[in-house]
């Protein structure tokens, strides 16, 4: 998947001090759930909250029905000429896109297949501790450290929404074993390739997903070592082109308005407003909205408009998210297909159904890591 599934960087509210598990913090540091719908917990949007739900609720619909087809607990990828399948990462954005709807496993209109989603992720982590590769969540051939970075990611949030069932202990364990994998395979700039092994080259957009998983383990109680959150957040400030964009790797000359939202989203996710390199991010993300930039003008609408989403909604100020969410909204629901879908003609429907489910899901904050 490389670039093309690049780094979602799904951002919590995380204090300093990864070192620290967040089950240690009182109560009132700890992200909680609310429900989707209870509008008395936002202010007053510019946007249709009803347009927002009815087209949501139609995306999650389509995405339930899609993961019976296969039986086996995921979600169903292009396999013709051109197509790039990539099953781990593709079903564990589906697995995240039904929890951020307000399914928990086993509850929920939808918990069964959030649960069923759940134990395939798991299914796909190496458990042999001699093995070199253990606590590798993948195996599809394509996603790699992409992948396992977007499994890390969700069965973090499974874990944090359901800590204490019989699937919270194997989804910990297996979270363990997912966390050591990255600590283990950073390289020495600070960053990571797309293999599960220790490797010379490096990457920005697998860093950035790779920075998330942390994030979102530690998050969730799991000891994450606060030296390899240090140096990776040194890779992303180092990949920094003096126009403000964020380079595809140290050293290379493209750059990319995806990356530098992600980029902007992790480091907004440090709390430091102040940062150079983060204002920097956002005066680019901001000239390029200006100039009329938008996703689907990109060769990866789907993951740009993610990208975006999420750097707008990190900002203090509401009103840039707003504004830009009003007007997306409306290219999102022209764009939806009759069943309730999106296409994506490379990496699949329920890849872009996924990414834009999570994208309308964002404002309502039902998950751990969408909370401001």
């Amino acid at each position: 998947m490389q670039r093309a599934l690049a780094a979602i960087v799904l951002c919590g509210t995380i204090a300093s001090g990864y070192d620290e598990p967040a089950s240690e913090r009182p109560s009132s540091e700890r992200p909680a759930l609310r429900r989707a719908d209870d509008e008395s917990l936002e202010p007053p949007s510019p946007y249709p909250r009803t347009v927002v739900a009815r087209s949501l609720g139609r995306g999650l619909d389509w995405l339930a029905a899609a993961e019976t087809r296969l039986g086996d607990g995921s979600w169903p990828v292009p396999t013709g000429t051109g197509a790039l399948g990539a099953p781990v990462a593709v079903s564990s954005l589906a697995t995240l896109a039904l929890m951020a709807g307000g399914n928990l496993p086993g509850r929920g209109e939808h918990g069964e297949r959030v649960t069923r989603g759940l134990d395939y992720i798991l299914s796909r982590a190496v458990r042999d501790a001699a093995d070199p590769r253990y606590g590798f969540v993948g195996g599809d051939g394509l996603s790699r450290m992409h992948g396992h970075g977007f499994a890390t990611l969700t069965l973090a949030q499974g874990f944090a929404i359901s800590p204490n069932a019989e699937l919270g202990a194997r989804l910990r364990d297996a979270l363990h074993g997912a966390v050591d994998l990255i600590e283990r395979t950073q390289g020495a700039e600070g960053g990571w390739m797309y293999e599960p092994r220790l490797e010379p080259d490096h990457e920005g957009s697998v860093t950035i997903c790779l920075v998330s998983a942390l994030r979102a383990a530690r998050d969730a109680g799991l000891l994450v070592r606060s030296e390899v959150i240090a140096r990776a957040e040194g890779y992303v400030r180092a990949s920094q082109a003096e126009s403000g964009l964020f380079r595809y790797t140290l050293g290379s000359d493209k750059t990319t308005l995806a990356l530098t939202a992600a980029a902007v989203a992790t480091l907004e996710a440090t709390g430091s407003y102040d940062d150079p390199a983060l204002v920097r991010g956002v005066d680019a993300i901001t000239r390029a909205l200006a100039a009329g930039t938008w996703p689907g003008q990109g060769e990866f609408p789907h993951y740009e408009r993610f990208y975006l989403a999420l750097a707008l909604w990190g900002l203090r100020e509401r009103e840039p998210f707003e504004q830009w969410f009003t007007d997306e909204l409306q290219r999102l629901v022209a764009s939806q297909n009759e069943d309730g879908s999106w296409s994506d003609s490379r990496y699949g429907d329920a890849y872009a159904t996924a990414i834009n489910c999570l994208v309308l899901a964002l404002p309502d904050g039902t998950l751990p890591i969408f909370q401001r």
